[in-house]
């Protein structure tokens, strides 16, 4: 199958689910018959009505911090996950605290967080970006952790140099799964964004909808979380392009 007509496949599924889910919307909608509840197309329109004036700028607000949270935290979590699951001495020492902190809701720190940092776009890219780097940084040292051993023997008969493995045997065979550590950490990058923007801010996308549910402007909260699903939805299709550019190998 060609790069295109994968595309051409993956565009008709996400329609043909799209239009279930928008059934399935206006379904509950008709059915429960409250304000708290719009119709799909009331939403829809609510939300691009009120883009160009509102939504855009809490839309820009909460990608930018959301983009850099996941650059910051892939950037430190990956060469560190590969590491401490290739080199043993530095395992030894490091999995056992990943292995107490890991665990723990790292949430719950947001207070000191912005007691420390402030109330600005520092704290809350703080925030998801240490979350999010602990997700992918578990994933990459197992993933570094499963690489046979035969493929490294095989470039140290070679006189590949430790770098040159990693770098030829390691990364490539870890890309995958750290991919999809992404793709899982997104969720959980959009779900603590939305809880970081419903304190102590006048911008994104989280204070946008829980401003509206406030006044009462259903139809409001609901274009907001319309904005959420779509930076999440946008996202998502940029990892699957990288995977699909940067795996080809696993399609052969």
């Amino acid at each position: 199958m060609t790069y295109g007509s994968r595309i051409i496949k993956k565009s008709v599924e996400m329609t043909i689910a799209m239009l279930i889910i928008i059934g399935l919307w206006y379904a509950l909608a008709i059915f429960i018959k409250n304000q708290m509840l719009p119709t799909p197309w009331e939403a829809v329109t609510e939300f691009f009505r009120i883009f160009r004036s509102t939504i855009w700028v809490h839309f820009y607000v909460s990608a930018y911090r959301v983009v850099v949270s996941l650059l910051v935290s892939f950037a430190a979590a990956v060469p560190l996950g590969l590491l401490i699951g290739r080199e043993e001495v530095i395992d030894r020492f490091i999995s056992p605290v990943i292995y107490l902190i890991y665990p723990l809701p790292k949430i719950v720190f947001l207070p000191l967080v912005f007691l420390f940092f402030g109330l600005g776009d520092f704290p809350k890219i703080f925030m998801i970006s240490m979350i999010v780097a602990f997700q992918i940084l578990v994933t990459a040292r197992d993933a570094a952790k499963g690489v046979p051993q035969q493929s490294i023997y095989s470039m140290t008969s070679l006189g590949a140099s430790k770098w040159q493995i990693f770098y030829h045997v390691i990364w490539p065979s870890c890309l995958p799964k750290v991919l999809t550590s992404l793709r899982i950490s997104l969720g959980t990058a959009i779900a603590v964004l939305f809880f970081v923007e419903t304190f102590a801010t006048t911008e994104g996308l989280g204070y946008f909808i829980m401003d509206s549910w406030s006044r009462s402007e259903y139809s409001e909260m609901f274009a907001g979380i319309i904005g959420m699903s779509i930076l999440g939805l946008i996202l998502y299709i940029i990892v699957d392009i990288i995977d699909a550019r940067w795996c080809k190998w696993q399609k052969l």
